[in-house]
């Protein structure tokens, strides 16, 4: 697989046309079971095949039973700069719940060792966990706060098709998710972490100043990245491609210097869509002038025709001719996105 993964890199050179790399992101699965040798290998593949920012942002994902006291110094002496710790919550019964394979003790004696070795470190947080009360959700925000972690990304809790939770809810043996709950919290996690100096740049992510997330920004702001493995997507600005997620088909088909990838163009109106959608939920909004230059003027006139109504109720309003959503809308902006999408236009 390792060998496949420096194929494809190579195989790939051409198609960020130029582009600096600004960040190198270990994600999806646990790519913590990497050894800092493997992951060094990874990381001289992309230098030997793109041209790197002089200090990039290179961030793991692990989850706290990965990361021992020498695994976490073992990174510290590599490139890796970022750790991206699931922690989800400070709480068992929430942990059990979610079928995770730490425990409390893990997660916390993770984050005291990390901090020691690393600077940038963002956590996973989960909002809207049945029978999670506020007084609990607000001691899991502190908590993650007592650790000087400079970055949180905090999701509300989603129930998968297909899951044992999902069995747990159908069954009755726990509540399903509660919306309103879920929403009080979410304002929860926003007043304390204004309060703690966080901004609030994303609608899943809080960042200290010169914290933010150099990977995540990328897509929502639109820039190219690449993909590399299986299943991994790939974005260069008008076409959207992903590789088979099947891990035996991937090697087969990059042993024989194939590409096992599938490819689509969006057309004007998807891009557009895609734009409104991440533009709503960051602090940089979606830019008038933006939609007026790449899209046209009808796309313009309609985004300010659909928005009319949520100005109107207070969800959204126009700055400098960038339009964003109000603190009562945030919660609200994929829903309100969804509503300023055009499905055709003649």
């Amino acid at each position: 697989m390792l060998n496949c993964l420096v194929k494809e890199i190579s195989l790939r050179k051409k198609e960020l046309k130029g582009d600096l790399i600004e960040s190198i992101y270990f994600g999806g699965g646990t790519p913590s079971l990497l050894s800092t040798e493997e992951i060094q290998v990874l990381i001289d593949a992309v230098y030997n095949n793109f041209k790197v920012v002089e200090n990039p942002e290179i961030t793991l994902e692990a989850n706290p039973d990965d990361l021992s006291e020498e695994k976490i110094i073992e990174l510290s002496q590599s490139p890796v700069n970022r750790l991206s710790i699931g922690i989800q919550s400070f709480f068992e019964y929430d942990l059990k719940l979610m079928n995770r394979a730490h425990n409390v003790h893990e997660a916390k004696k993770c984050l005291e060792i990390a901090t020691n070795y690393f600077d940038n470190i963002s956590v996973d947080l989960i909002y809207g966990i049945p029978d999670c009360s506020n007084e609990q959700w607000l001691a899991n925000i502190r908590t993650a706060l007592s650790f000087g972690i400079p970055h949180i990304s905090s999701y509300a809790l989603t129930v998968e098709p297909e899951t044992a939770l999902a069995s747990f809810v159908k069954k009755g043996i726990i509540k399903n998710v509660d919306d309103d709950k879920a929403e009080e919290q979410f304002v929860i996690l926003t007043d304390e972490l204004s309060k703690a100096g966080f901004i609030h740049y994303e609608l899943s992510n809080f960042g200290k100043n010169d914290f933010f997330s150099r990977n995540n920004s990328s897509y929502w702001l639109g820039k190219s990245y690449l993909g590399i493995g299986p299943a991994a997507h790939s974005f260069n600005g008008k076409q959207r491609s992903w590789n088979v997620q099947n891990n035996a088909i991937y090697i087969k088909k990059i042993t024989q210097n194939k590409l096992p990838i599938q490819r689509e163009t969006l057309s004007v109106t998807d891009r557009y869509n895609e734009y409104v959608m991440t533009g709503l939920r960051t602090i940089w909004g979606v830019s008038l002038e933006k939609i007026n230059k790449d899209f046209g003027e009808n796309y313009v006139k309609y985004l300010q025709m659909q928005s009319e109504k949520f100005i109107t109720q207070e969800l959204l309003y126009i700055d400098n001719n960038i339009l964003k959503t109000t603190k009562k809308g945030k919660f609200l902006s994929d829903g309100l996105a969804s509503d300023l999408f055009m499905l055709n236009l003649s």
